[in-house]
Parts: C-alpha cells; sequence; structure tokens
C-alpha cells in the first residue's frame, strides 16, 4: 500500500463518522489548547518578571537588611524589615570597596500622600543624588534630589508618573506644588519618566524625597531599608558582591557568613529565583492542563477499539485478499495518528487565541514559543501512536476466518 492509497483510505474511514471523529478530537484539541495557554502565559511572565528586573538598575547588586539564619539557629528578622543598616555603612562600601560605579542607600515605606484634595497611598523612598544612576531612573521634567538637597535636610519631592496623576490629575504640571506626607509639607521638584509596570514595585508609582529628610520627618530613626550597588561592568559584579559581604561582616563584628543580620544579592540571583519560581508555576499549570491530554488520548483509545469491532469483517476480507498483519496495523495506527494531528492542529490554534486573549483583555503578557509548537505536534503523534498501538494490534491479529463470520 502506497503512503497515498493509506491517507486516502484513512480520510475516507474517518469522514464516515464525521460526529464520533470529531468528538474524539475534541478532547485532544482541549488538551493540546490547555497546555500551549498555560506554558505561553507562564512563559510570558517570565519574561516580563525578568525585564522588570533588569530595568531596576545595571549591574546591580542590593543589600538587604536582615536574613534568615543557618540551620539550627533562630530567626533574626524578615529580610528587609530589620534596621541592622546605616548610611555608615553605605559610606564606608564607597570607601573601601573597588570598582564600584554608585552607591545609594534609601529607606522605603508607604505613606499617605495629600494634595489638593487628592490622596494616596504610595511608595516614598528616601534616597541621595547618585540613585537615578544606579536605579535606571530618569528625570521627564525638573531635577532630582542633589547632595545639596540631603546636606540641608530640604523638604523637596520628585513624583512618579503614576503618583503624579493620582495626586494632580493626567500629565499636569506639578513643579512647584505642595504634597504633604505624614504631616510634612514637601515641594515637588522633579518627575521621572514613565518606566511601565504595575504594583507596589513600580518606579512609576513611587515619590522621592532626600534620604536625610526621610529619616528624620518621616521615619524619625537614621537606619536604611536597602543599599543599592551598581558594579563598574558584569564581570566585576561577583567580585564587589564579595566585597562587600566581607566589608559589612567586619563592620558589624560577625565571623560566621551563616549569622549575617544582612544579605547581599545580585542581580542575576535576583533573576534566577524569580525565573525558577514562575517555572515552577508554569510547569504545574501545564502538568494540571495535561491531565486532560490523557483523557483525550483514552477517548482516542476508545474510538478506535469500537472502530476494530464496527469493521471486523472488513479486517477479515482484507486478510483473505492477501493484507498482512503490518497493513492492517499501520492502517489503523494512521487512523489514531490523523486523529490526534488534526487534534493537535486546531489545539494550537486554540491556545494561541487563548494567549491572545489573555494579552488583550487581561492585560498579561503571553508568549507563544517554538517550542510550544513542537509540543503540540510531537505530543499529538505520540498520542496517536501510544493510544492506537493497541487498537491496531487487535485488528491485526484478528483471525480471517473468524472475522469473516463475525456479524
Amino acid at each position: 500500500m502506497t503512503i497515498s492509497d493509506l491517507l486516502k483510505e484513512t480520510y475516507s474511514s474517518l469522514i464516515v463518522n464525521k460526529v464520533r471523529s470529531g468528538l474524539t478530537t475534541l478532547g485532544i484539541v482541549i488538551g493540546i489548547g490547555s497546555v500551549i495557554a498555560m506554558i505561553s502565559i507562564g512563559q510570558g511572565a517570565q519574561g516580563s518578571i525578568e525585564s522588570r528586573i533588569q530595568s531596576i538598575g545595571s549591574n546591580l547588586i542590593l543589600v538587604m537588611p536582615g536574613a534568615q539564619r543557618g540551620p539550627g539557629a533562630q530567626v533574626s528578622t524578615g529580610r528587609g524589615s530589620a534596621q541592622t543598616l546605616t548610611q555608615a555603612d553605605a559610606d564606608a562600601v564607597v570607601q573601601g570597596v573597588t570598582m564600584v560605579k554608585a552607591v545609594a542607600p534609601e529607606i522605603s515605606r508607604r505613606y499617605q500622600v495629600t494634595a489638593k484634595g487628592k490622596n494616596t497611598n504610595t511608595q516614598v523612598v528616601g534616597t541621595v543624588a547618585a540613585y537615578p544612576s544606579v536605579r535606571n531612573v530618569e528625570v521627564d521634567s525638573g531635577s532630582f534630589i542633589t547632595d545639596e538637597n540631603v546636606r540641608s535636610l530640604a523638604r523637596v519631592a520628585v513624583l512618579g508618573p503614576t503618583a503624579r496623576d493620582d495626586l494632580f490629575g493626567q500629565d499636569a504640571f506639578v513643579i512647584g506644588q505642595i504634597i504633604r506626607i505624614n504631616k510634612v509639607d514637601f515641594k515637588v521638584v522633579g518627575v521621572t519618566k514613565i518606566k511601565g509596570g504595575s504594583g507596589f514595585g513600580s518606579q512609576d508609582d513611587m515619590i522621592f524625597v532626600p534620604l536625610s529628610t526621610a529619616q528624620r520627618f518621616l521615619a524619625g530613626d537614621t537606619y536604611v531599608t536597602a543599599i543599592s550597588i551598581a558594579a563598574e561592568d558584569p564581570n566585576s559584579m561577583a567580585q564587589v558582591q564579595a566585597q562587600v559581604m566581607n566589608l559589612l561582616l567586619d563592620r558589624h563584628h560577625i565571623s560566621n557568613p551563616q549569622l549575617a543580620d544582612f544579605s547581599v544579592l545580585n542581580q542575576a540571583d535576583i533573576v534566577a529565583a524569580a525565573s525558577s519560581v514562575t517555572s515552577i508555576f508554569t510547569i504545574l499549570l501545564s502538568a494540571i492542563a495535561g491531565i486532560s491530554l490523557l483523557v483525550g488520548g483514552i477517548g482516542i483509545m476508545n474510538m478506535m477499539l469500537t472502530t476494530v469491532t464496527e469493521r471486523t469483517r472488513e479486517i477479515g476480507l482484507r486478510k483473505a485478499v492477501g493484507a498482512k498483519k503490518r497493513d492492517i496495523s499501520i492502517q489503523f495506527l494512521a487512523e489514531s495518528v490523523m486523529l490526534t494531528f488534526v487534534g493537535g492542529l486546531v489545539g494550537f490554534l486554540f491556545g494561541w487565541m487563548i494567549a491572545w486573549g489573555v494579552t488583550q483583555f487581561a492585560g498579561i503578557a503571553t508568549k507563544v514559543s517554538l517550542f510550544s509548537v513542537v509540543l503540540a505536534f510531537g505530543v499529538s503523534a505520540a498520542i496517536g501512536v501510544i493510544f492506537g498501538y493497541y487498537p491496531a494490534r487487535r485488528a491485526a491479529s484478528l483471525n480471517p476466518i473468524e472475522a469473516l463470520r463475525y456479524e
């Protein structure tokens, strides 16, 4: 039997009962579509998180107060919530660590902010003039905080575009306006450029004030909640990270690094951790969606077994005129694979439409990759062979004489 004859025969056999073939294929369509949609959403979320992390700074090393202690020891404090870092630590990094381009200590906390009868609850970051170069922040209008502002405890503020819109309206000119943070008046001296993103970590929804002012009038303390360090280049990040770790251990009189009351992370660590989390969730969601593929495969096997029973006399007649077991097996395997292949094609389009709809209507980034395409057709073919093998073997093993007598 030639390939063209096999395809024609397969098509003719499946088209005889369109409804049954369509319903059987539907299980594969739903399974493949669900898996592709979940993978696309997961990969899109991973790419979005990675780009967000990369946008917060170049060659960034982040020092956070508080960390989990080693095995058998108690927890010192939650990371980022302890008060173990100071301005003096940041000054020591500037003076004692090589290959550092800039250092920006900060104290960050959420406050209720009011202006002209409007209010918003947003992140207020007390920082220094080096912050824009460390965290890739650009000023759209006005100016950023200066060293003079920090030295003089100036009550000035730089608004992110989202914070500006919430307090003054869309694209309003706000230079010289007054805002009130924690019952303290601040004069707006600048607005940063839009970076995109949403949520608590968005730099668009932040207000920047001088570090000394935030410590004196807002926090009432001298600690800092983070120290951001920009290395000179990517190759020096590991060395800078090690120097910072050793320097702060010495300053805090800690001999065992596992008992450190701070943690030092570089950008690669943060990206790897975020990617690991999203990958795990993608695999989990895909595995759940993959259950429908198993159900679809069982449906394929059920249909093919029914088909073998219905076509018993046909199989006996084929064997009587010289068809071999191999020919019968190939015939039924081809029908099974064609069902799943069509289901895989339609399922891929279905999954792509779901991913597109999520992006358009939910605003969640998705990414349909080549891996998804290969998965759709590879899994379809595998299901067709695996779940079609037993029915094909059963058909090929029928005794031709008994098959011809079958009623």
